[in-house]
């Protein structure tokens, strides 16, 4: 994916002035570069890229008098509006590995699940690998139509990765499991029931100090 950038001289407070015509500020960084470069963006243009790329796929940054292959490594959002208010990204040499957060999608549906008794609990929702930036998956698929049975986990070691990818994280963890709505609701009753008992010393303890 490509993506069109310009150098950006506008800095501090002053970047409000560019947000308010749709265009977002940021910033692309590197090891390699020896020094940060300043850059604005379209924001439909950045959110269309993005919507195909997320965090794991490489942008190749074109303009500004440079050219770079980035990752997206951070996006700001405005706290209330929730509007992209700033750009942090990652320059990489197509020849360096690097590590990347990438998401996990569900596929397919398990029979037990389309039951209702049960549901996919979803765990990690990213995995963070390792590869070469063009090697870099989009996502890692999991199809949970294979799962028949309450209490089913899926680890990382579960999942077959192209060899040119490698996890980070240890092949133990548990990436998705299968619960019960019963388990689910027995869990939700034992955390009311000890947030009204604290809430009750709490009280209690209260009224003691009040008579001293």
């Amino acid at each position: 994916m490509k993506l069109s950038v310009e150098a950006r001289e506008v800095t501090g407070k002053k970047v409000k002035f560019l947000r308010k015509d749709w265009i977002v500020p940021g910033v692309i960084y590197g090891k390699h570069l020896d020094d940060a470069h300043s850059f604005k963006v379209s924001r439909i243009d950045f959110l269309k890229v993005f919507s195909k790329t997320w965090r794991s796929t490489p942008i190749e940054i074109t303009g500004g008098a440079w050219d770079h292959l980035v990752l997206v490594q951070e996006l700001q959002l405005h706290p209330v509006s929730d509007h992209l208010t700033h750009i942090d990204l990652l320059a990489v040499n197509k020849d360096e590995k690097v590590t990347a957060d990438v998401p996990v999608v569900l596929v397919g549906e398990s029979p037990y699940e389309k039951s209702g008794l049960w549901r996919v609990q979803l765990i990690l929702s990213n995995i963070e690998v390792e590869a070469l930036p063009l090697d870099l998956p989009h996502d890692i698929t999991i199809d949970v139509s294979t799962l028949t049975e309450e209490g089913q986990v899926i680890h990382l070691s579960d999942v077959d990765l192209w060899d040119k990818v490698t996890f980070v994280d240890d092949l133990t963890r548990t990436i998705l499991t299968t619960v019960a709505f019963a388990e689910e609701a027995e869990e939700e009753v034992e955390v009311a029931e000890a947030v009204e008992g604290a809430e009750w010393a709490g009280e209690e303890w209260g009224e003691e100090a009040a008579w001293e």
